[in-house]
């Protein structure tokens, strides 16, 4: 971990920030390796610009620190202890800070009260996490390998008669069983239901014919996402209309890992997709960005969306996941991890991206 809060020290001096300060989240994790608990004591990695970085942590959560392997000082405090006082100690007070995007407004606040200038470390730390090395991307390839063989069991539990809620219970469960240590979120859209796309689970009873978009993800031991969608046909026979928009969805998701690769841009891998479905008619079925970065969290840069002229660099992991919503009918929605690879793209995934019939 060293490497990366050194990494990010040189981007910090380059933007003329001295010091950053990050508290439990995924920032703290991918700087450290610390998944610590977001608790109402503070806990902050300070990473001053020049010096070495300092963790300060209530005294009852030195222990767990310790266990995971902290490479920094550790400065604990007190019950009764002020530990902005702590934090204020090791930096000067007309210091510029950078705090991490998710830290508690709170804490925000105090900071703003001792330092002279508090901005967001997001941008910053954004430009080191959206590159994965080859440790990181070995730990996508294995969160995605295990979340495909929860998609390949899926006919043990996906069938007409049961509850969207009564899959999904199983769904997590399977996820733990196949190696992830936490299920990050379930996705069980039967019939109309699939025409939410961040819907999770109801009391619906999956009907014969239904139409169901089952986007599963968890989190591994190195703290690695997955993320994958796949759609299913609960018996019975599909509507014909779905049929047909499930087509132009696999022609759109192929064109899209077809294009994506290092030296195009982010939003042209979103172009390209989006084109084949509104050129069937379906564009305004298409109603969310085709993908995200993926890393220590499920949503992080680079977003692959229009107006994003970023350009895509070998190690850069993203979800490709075109969509169609007909609301009130059904939805669907194709995704696959993706990472750019030195001169092409290594897909994540490798279940069928075609409707199953279970």
């Amino acid at each position: 971990m060293t490497s990366r809060w050194t990494r990010a020290q040189d981007l910090a001096r380059s933007r003329s920030v001295g010091a950053l300060l990050i508290t439990p989240g995924a920032d703290l994790r991918y700087l450290t390796g610390y998944h610590a608990k977001p608790l109402e004591r503070l806990t902050c990695l300070v990473v001053p610009a020049d010096g070495d970085p300092v963790l300060v942590a209530p005294a009852l959560e030195r222990a767990a620190a310790e266990a995971s392997g902290v490479e920094v000082e550790i400065a604990t405090f007190g019950e009764t202890d002020d530990p902005y006082a702590l934090v204020g100690s090791l930096l000067p007070a007309d210091s510029v800070v950078a705090v991490d995007n998710q830290m508690w407004a709170e804490r925000v606040l105090a900071f703003q009260r001792r330092f002279a200038d508090v901005r967001l470390a997001g941008p910053l730390l954004a430009e080191l996490r959206m590159r994965k090395d080859p440790q990181e991307v070995a730990a996508l390839r294995d969160a995605g390998a295990a979340i495909d063989r929860v998609h390949q069991r899926m006919g043990e539990w996906l069938r007409p008669g049961r509850t969207e809620r009564e899959v999904g219970a199983d769904i997590g469960r399977a996820i733990l069983e196949e190696g992830p240590e936490q299920v990050d979120f379930v996705i069980v859209g039967s019939g109309p239901n699939g025409a939410s796309p961040h819907h999770e689970v109801s009391d619906r009873v999956i009907q014969e014919g239904d139409p169901v978009v089952v986007d599963i993800g968890g989190t591994n031991a190195a703290g690695y996402c997955s993320d994958c969608t796949r759609n299913y046909l609960a018996g019975g026979t599909a509507p014909r209309e779905y049929l047909d928009a499930y087509a132009v969805l696999e022609e759109a998701q192929q064109v899209q890992r077809e294009h994506a690769r290092p030296g195009v841009t982010a939003e042209s891998v979103d172009a390209v997709g989006r084109r084949v479905i509104a050129d069937a008619g379906l564009g305004h079925l298409f109603i969310h960005r085709t993908g995200h970065g993926i890393g220590t969290e499920t949503h992080e840069e680079p977003y692959i969306v229009e107006g994003n002229d970023l350009v895509l660099e070998p190690g850069m992991a993203f979800s490709i996941e075109p969509g169609v919503y007909l609301e009130g009918r059904y939805g669907a929605r194709i995704e696959d991890i993706a990472v750019c690879t030195d001169d092409g793209l290594e897909v994540l995934n490798t279940t069928p991206r075609s409707l199953t019939v279970l």
